[in-house]
């Protein structure tokens, strides 16, 4: 079997394939969609990554090619019906980034309540001036209701951990009902919810689900936060309403165009913004490269696993 990996992850995620097998990773950072269409001809397997979209015509070229293994729990990147439409499966890795991206929302929740990286932000100039008993307030967790959009299993972690907290949890999902948890529709969600947190795939349905109407129906002291895939907010429209504050604040671990960022919200202080890093640390990369391989042995051994076409 010929592994074509297109981004320079891990090492150690390759050692359940062995020697018998033939990896092929980039030298630098990641393979070009051009260096991609010209290997990809002599291989059975592309491992892909969330950041690096495999266009149409690399899965074209890929005579050989049986499935994509995508790194990362998002496949927005990859078309999935013209990879079905060439037998071609993909697979995604959904079990080693789900606690850390329900961490990263967790973290972004409590840094807008508790308006941590703003002091951090104007300590450094503001010095003894930002001191005062009454000054730099924020709003505590425990009792606030959280709204959760999309009840997969990151949104169920971040349930679970959020009743850590002593919050209240109230959700919204298209089909599925989760036990223990109070189901609304997505406009009582909104308007009931302190922090609105959003855990959705990307699709035809979901792109701009939250934009300017949404936003008007949140409380004026809600935070909005998004650890998904940026396209699930209308991010213009997010900026405006930010601007004016429509809500209180948002925080933001994903774009709408990455790595490009609305250049409003560079210049908005109630707003949290971080590099799509929610499964940003070292042993997740590890696990997500591993569960990424063990979708590709799966698939040849007859048992495939995580496929989403």
């Amino acid at each position: 079997m010929k592994v074509l990996v297109t981004y320079n992850i891990p090492r150690e995620s390759f050692a359940k394939l062995g020697k018998e097998h033939t990896i092929t990773m980039p030298e630098g950072e990641y393979f070009t969609t051009e260096e991609l269409i010209k290997l990809v001809p002599d291989y059975d397997v592309i491992l892909g990554i969330f950041t690096r979209t495999i266009d149409n015509a690399v899965i074209e070229a890929g005579k050989k090619l049986k499935v994509i293994s995508n790194f990362g729990v998002g496949y927005n990147n990859i078309d999935i019906k013209f990879a079905r439409s060439k037998g071609i499966a993909v697979c995604n890795t959904p079990k080693a980034v789900c606690f850390p991206t329900a961490e990263m929302a967790m973290g972004l929740m409590l840094s807008a309540a508790r308006r941590i990286t703003e002091c951090d932000r104007r300590i450094r100039v503001e010095k003894e001036s930002m001191w005062g008993v009454m000054k730099n307030l924020g709003f505590k967790l425990e009792g606030r209701t959280l709204g959760i959009i999309g009840m997969g299993n990151i949104g169920k972690t971040v349930a679970k951990l959020a009743e850590a907290f002593r919050m209240n949890v109230i959700y919204y999902n298209r089909q599925s009902t989760v036990e223990g948890y109070e189901k609304v529709d997505l406009d009582t969600l909104l308007k009931r919810s302190d922090f609105v947190s959003i855990h959705t795939p990307l699709t035809d349905e979901t792109r701009h689900m939250i934009g300017k109407r949404e936003i008007e129906l949140m409380k004026p002291t809600a935070i909005l936060e998004n650890t998904a895939r940026g396209a699930d907010i209308n991010e213009k429209e997010l900026a405006i309403c930010l601007q004016n504050k429509t809500i209180a604040g948002a925080a933001l671990d994903v774009f709408e165009d990455e790595p490009h960022v609305t250049e409003m919200l560079y210049g908005l202080d109630n707003v949290i913004l971080a590099p799509h890093n929610a499964t940003g640390t070292i042993d997740t990369r590890i696990a997500t490269g591993q569960e990424a391989v063990d979708n590709i042995l799966n698939f040849f051994n007859g048992t495939p696993t995580n496929v989403v076409n």
